[in-house]
């Protein structure tokens, strides 16, 4: 087993991770309601956009493997934390598709698998997922 992420603590409540494959590198800081600058992606924002980037993802390979176009899609994502502990309560992620004129078989076999991909199995029970359609 290899590291797949190495990171390295700035000061002021931020941090550098290093993607060690790619040399892809990101930021992330304290929000500002947890004493914060918030001038970068949070550790909590990054939990909420791994499960719409995950979602998004394992979508791109079904339809994919399907015949359907859904390049362009997008994706929403907001985090609602929670107090006493502090943590994310629910993740609500909307997908908005292309105005390709989808049919009812197609629309169902991408919204099948959008709970099924590794971040959503991941992601404790008690976290909420409200995931939206909008074809």
């Amino acid at each position: 087993m290899s590291v797949t992420i190495k990171s390295r603590y700035l000061g002021n409540l931020r941090v550098e991770s290093t993607h060690l494959q790619s040399g892809n590198q990101l930021i992330t800081d304290a929000p500002l309601d947890n004493r914060g600058k918030g001038e970068a992606f949070s550790p909590t924002d990054l939990l909420a956009t791994s499960l719409g980037s995950c979602i998004m993802t394992i979508m791109g390979i079904t339809a994919m493997d399907n015949n359907i176009d859904i390049e362009g899609t997008e994706v929403d994502v907001t985090k609602i934390m929670a107090s006493d502990p502090r943590r994310v309560s629910e993740i609500v992620v909307e997908f908005y598709f292309p105005d390709r004129g989808y049919t009812a078989d197609q629309e169902q076999i991408i919204e099948k698998v959008a709970g099924i991909s590794p971040v959503p199995l991941s992601l404790a029970p008690k976290l909420k997922q409200t995931i939206r359609f909008h074809w």
